[in-house]
């Protein structure tokens, strides 16, 4: 008897620090993705900000377009 609860508490025990593990490595993944969307996040805002970036506006047609363009295929 105290045979098998020695080894339901080694597997339990191991089970444990399996799901431990595997949930550090996910907190640690999705914090580093997080991390490096901000950064591109931040680079496209100062690339809108430079001079010469038209920002786009889709049309009814689905095709971007600069704003104020009435240039469309008829």
């Amino acid at each position: 008897m105290t045979g098998f609860l020695i080894r339901l508490l080694v597997i339990a025990a191991i089970g444990v620090a399996i799901y431990v593990g595997i949930r550090r490595i996910w907190r640690d993944w999705t914090k580093q993705f997080r991390v490096e969307e901000k950064v591109i996040h931040e680079r496209d805002l100062k690339e809108r900000d430079q001079p010469g970036v038209i920002t786009l506006e889709r049309d009814k047609d689905g095709t971007f377009r600069p704003p104020g363009n009435d240039n469309r295929p008829r």
